[in-house]
């Protein structure tokens, strides 16, 4: 437990420090201020995502959907947790800054995972459609 929180605070740290290079990137691309959220949380999952394409281009496509997915449920499971900590500590609000578009985006991402991971075997066509998904919520946080 100890551990993991050391990696946290380190990765906390670590997205503090990079953030004015990204939110100077991200206001001079033009894109809204809130998508340096999206910037940071990319960066954070890059190893795993980089190795889920490995796996995907060896023909590997349930290994690569536990990866991702594995990678993805990780960090919101230490994330959450530690935002409503902070939270309480410090007394303010708590708040994931989930607009009704993320929401949609959200639920159906967890239907549509619910029907990859249920039948046991991924196929090219439901990685297709989380790919579709992810764009959409790429392409509207940069434009909403």
């Amino acid at each position: 437990m100890g551990l993991l929180l050391l990696a946290l605070v380190g990765v906390v740290g670590l997205a503090k420090l990079e953030s004015p290079s990204i939110e100077a990137g991200v206001a001079a691309a033009g894109f809204p201020p809130a998508f340096v959220g999206v910037v940071i949380a990319l960066l954070i999952l890059l190893p795993e995502a980089i190795a889920a394409v490995r796996a995907a281009r060896r023909n590997e496509m349930q290994t690569s959907f536990n990866l991702a997915l594995g990678s993805a449920m990780a960090s919101i499971g230490l994330t959450i947790p530690a935002i409503a900590v902070v939270s309480l500590l410090f007394g303010g609000p708590l708040s994931l800054g989930l607009g009704s578009t993320q929401i949609v985006l959200f639920v159906l991402m967890i239907v549509v995972s619910i029907l990859t991971l249920v039948p046991g075997k991924a196929t090219r066509l439901q990685g297709g459609v989380h790919l579709v998904i992810f764009s959409t919520f790429i392409f509207l946080s940069i434009a909403p």
